[in-house]
Formats: structure tokens, C-alpha cells, sequence
């Protein structure tokens, strides 16, 4: 059974290291791995950085073959298969979008051999109102142990986003501050 959706999820720098941070769900606590290049206001492609902004939970993706049992969400998920990328070419049409492979600019993997994306939510940051250069493909999605520093992502535990997941909605906001 699905209890009832949190509206946000606050995501706070940690003390000592701005490539990590405290994920705060309600009463729940989590760490978390923030980008490479720690949070920032000012977001660009390939900038390594969290974007620090409030960004609503979209929808998700997860690997079927690695996780076993349904997801329990009230969020639309889809199964990842290996002919789903991610667009992270600025100049092409489908800039921070999902594509299919075959596709030949610039993309990420979306069925990675890591675990990251085993389970991987979409955060609405330029996704909505997209802008070249602004940054793609920012998810909330599986941590490396460890907690090394991501992409521009904000990533936890496995086991601590199956429990956070059936808490998140459609109206879930994440707050990066």
C-alpha cells in the first residue's frame, strides 16, 4: 500500500564536502552525492554542479532486470531497455530529452552497467522551458559506494530510495539549497 506523497524533499550541502549532502524527506534523513563540481545558481552543460533550485519530480525510469518486484510509486515509471539514451547535445532538437538508439549526437546511456540507473527520477530542470547550455539529464537517482560525486545529479543509496520512493508523487519538488 502507497502511503500519502511528501511535497518536498529538501537536499542541504553537507558539512565539510560540497560534493555531498543531507537529503531530508519529512522525517527521513539520507546522505547524498551532489555533482563533481559541488551546487551552483548559475547551471551550465557539462559544468559538473547541482543546480540549486526547486525541481519537480517528472517521472522515472528503472532496470527491471536488476530490481526485483514492482516499484511502489504513484510516479509514472518506465523500464529501462538498451535503446534508451539521453540527449546531451545542445544544438541538436532533442536537447535534454529521452531518445532511441540508433543516435548520433552527443547522449548519455540510459541502461548502464554501473547500477546508477537502476532506479533514476527526472527532475524538471530545463525540461519544461528548454534553453541550450543550461544542462541536461539532472535525475535523482542511485548512488556509487561511497557517495562519489555525480554528474550534476543528486544520488543515494539504493536501499534508501526504495524507501523514499513510494513517497514521492507528481507534485514532489525537489529543493536543492
Amino acid at each position: 500500500m502507497i502511503r500519502q506523497t511528501i511535497d518536498e524533499i529538501i537536499v542541504r550541502p553537507a558539512p565539510g564536502d560540497p560534493r555531498r549532502a543531507i537529503v531530508q524527506a519529512g522525517s527521513l534523513n539520507f546522505r547524498a552525492a551532489l555533482g563533481r563540481s559541488g551546487r551552483s545558481s548559475r547551471k551550465r552543460e557539462g559544468d559538473g554542479a547541482t543546480p540549486i533550485a526547486a525541481m519537480r519530480i517528472l517521472y522515472g525510469f528503472y532496470r527491471r532486470d536488476r530490481l526485483a518486484g514492482p516499484l511502489a510509486t504513484r510516479l509514472p515509471m518506465a523500464t529501462i531497455d538498451a535503446a534508451m539514451l539521453w540527449c546531451d547535445a545542445p544544438a541538436d532538437a532533442n536537447y535534454n530529452r529521452p531518445v532511441r538508439a540508433p543516435f548520433v549526437p552527443s547522449h548519455e546511456d540510459l541502461k548502464r552497467g554501473d547500477g546508477l540507473y537502476d532506479i533514476c527520477l527526472v527532475m524538471d530542470w530545463n525540461m519544461s522551458s528548454r534553453r541550450r547550455n543550461l544542462g541536461s539529464a539532472i535525475f535523482f537517482h542511485c548512488a556509487r559506494p561511497g557517495y562519489p560525486p555525480t554528474q550534476g545529479c543528486v544520488a543515494i543509496d539504493l536501499r534508501d530510495m526504495r524507501r523514499l520512493l513510494p513517497l514521492i508523487g507528481p507534485r514532489t519538488v525537489v529543493r536543492v539549497v
